[in-house]
């Protein structure tokens, strides 16, 4: 069984980062990423300090604007525009969730899409679809580049994906069919969730439910990704019952410690990504 470290894997694309964002800066180009935080949900404010403190690493320039929970949509619209045409912003990402009175979609539709780098904009989405991205999903990015760091080939597996959402599953699946992989999606409503998984030759499940993956619902040598995050007894624990799990798995991640330092790796990425393509 091989861990895929996730937090080895970030420090070393971080180590790059910062290399080009030192070059950047020697031609006087100072990549900036922009994060918007409403209200204070206590998840959200330790993802945002997460954030801020990577971009202090790699030399990017941080804007951290928090907001009232009960700004208005509009309001919030506003500050999004006033970023979209600062030069100085490279990177623009609102936080989620956002308070119930403001729609997702709306806002997500807001930003420039080519200083989405969460990748959430239709328009980046529409281009994954197409098989041409410019921005991808954060999270996803971060697992092909775990895939491409221990030489997974993934064209021709069988592939579930368990969770369906905007922000891992749907992207992921994208990802993985660009990859020339064979995916089939797993949610709430699907029936028989083992019968699907046991048959996969790697599993990724981003639902954030403890131990929804046992050791009798993956077949040996199974790769095994766990993006799941969720808290038992004052302890992080991820989708997948990893103690035996790993028994099985040819391959497996850890949590924490494999794909959310990968998430937060990708956002840097993508930053740089948005200077570089804003420089040509």
């Amino acid at each position: 069984m091989v861990l895929l470290d996730g937090k080895a894997l970030s420090k070393k694309i971080k180590e790059e980062i910062k290399k080009e964002v030192k070059i950047l800066k020697e031609k006087g180009v100072i990549p900036g990423l922009a994060v918007i935080l409403v209200g204070d949900n206590p998840a959200s404010q330790v993802y945002v300090n997460m954030k801020t403190k990577a971009c202090e690493e790699v030399g990017i320039y941080s804007i951290n604007h928090r907001m009232p929970a009960e700004i208005t949509e509009n309001e919030l619209i506003d500050v999004i525009k006033m970023l979209n045409n600062n030069p100085m912003v490279h990177g623009i990402l609102v936080q989620l969730p956002l308070p119930s009175h403001i729609r997702e979609e709306r806002i997500i539709e807001a930003i420039d899409y080519t200083k989405d780098v969460d990748g959430f904009h239709p328009y980046n989405i529409g281009r994954l679809a197409r098989g041409n991205p410019l921005f991808s999903s954060c999270t996803p990015l971060g697992i092909m580049k775990m895939f491409e760091e221990y030489a997974i080939e993934l064209q021709g597996k069988d592939v579930v994906m368990v969770g369906a959402g905007n922000i891992t599953g749907k992207p992921m699946t994208l990802m993985l069919l660009n990859a020339n992989a064979t995916v089939q999606v797993c949610h709430v409503y699907t029936q028989d969730l083992k019968e699907k998984t046991k048959q996969a030759d790697v599993v990724i499940s981003a639902v954030g439910k403890p131990s929804l993956i046992t050791e009798d619902m993956v077949k040996e040598g199974a790769i095994v990704i766990d993006v799941g995050i969720s808290r038992v007894n004052g302890k992080v624990v991820g989708d997948v019952d990893f103690e035996n799990v790993s028994k099985k798995a040819s391959y497996i991640t850890p949590v924490p410690g494999g794909v959310g330092p990968m998430t937060i790796a990708m956002l840097l990425y993508n930053t740089l990504l948005s200077v570089k393509l804003k420089e040509k």
